[in-house]
């Protein structure tokens, strides 16, 4: 099995056992969950299929099984429902075991940061593709869920994307070469601004961010009608 495979495994393993805890129960939200990932993950899979289509990144043969779907190996298509899937069973403990908690502070700290950096380095960085769409992307998202529409779960969002970093920087880092003498997946110098948390590029963090809030979006306004249709 590949070594890609692998760490799909290890990040998915935890979060679907978890899932039948019965305080969160989370189990009980797939009705919402996987439409969510799925109508987002579409979207993701035709922009990460036309980047390595143009050489933007590229993963290493060595690392994976040699199954492609859509130009890309098949972890990395297993990646955009068991990434977002662990992620929303953070959030969604985070919301079940702290529902009350103050977060509003770090709310719209995180918010501003996260916009005013990705403002500065898209800007700074038209020329590079995966900085100039991870950057823009993510900053309108939190302009419009947040300033915007002013969503009441923003908040334990944020929480539970910070609490994600831990495992982020190990499944990231396995990726991006941390513990291997060659990476899994590569990025294009011509294509990044070069800082990078370990071995992983900063733009993850933005690509991720513009990943996983619109699918808590989304699962949360099917949440919404769910609960209305149950009370009608």
């Amino acid at each position: 099995m590949s070594l890609y495979l692998w760490i799909i495994l290890g990040t998915i393993v935890f979060p679907f056992l978890l899932s039948f805890d019965k305080k969160i129960h989370f189990y009980t939200h797939w009705k919402t969950v996987f439409p969510s990932i799925f109508m987002v993950g579409l979207f993701f899979l035709v922009w990460d299929s036309y980047f390595t289509l143009h050489s933007v990144w590229g993963f290493n043969p060595r690392y994976v099984q040699g199954i492609y779907l859509f130009r890309l190996p098949l972890e990395e298509v297993l990646f955009f429902l068991v990434v977002p899937y662990a992620c929303l069973f953070v959030y969604e403990v985070i919301r079940g075991y702290l529902p009350n908690a103050k977060l509003n502070l770090l709310g719209r700290g995180f918010a501003f940061a996260m916009v005013l950096s990705g403002l500065l380095l898209a800007i700074f960085h038209l020329k590079n593709w995966y900085t100039l769409t991870a950057c823009s992307l993510s900053t309108l998202l939190i302009i419009g869920v947040y300033f915007r529409a002013r969503a009441s779960w923003f908040n334990h969002f944020a929480l539970a994307f910070l609490i994600c970093l831990v495992p982020f920087l190990l499944v990231n880092g396995a990726l991006t070469g941390f513990f291997t003498p060659e990476p899994v997946v590569w990025y294009s110098e011509n294509h990044i601004v070069g800082i990078r948390i370990g071995t992983i590029p900063l733009e993850d963090l933005y690509y991720n961010l513009s990943m996983l809030l619109p699918i808590v979006l989304i699962h949360e306004v099917m949440k919404a009608h769910q609960t209305k249709k149950a009370i009608k």
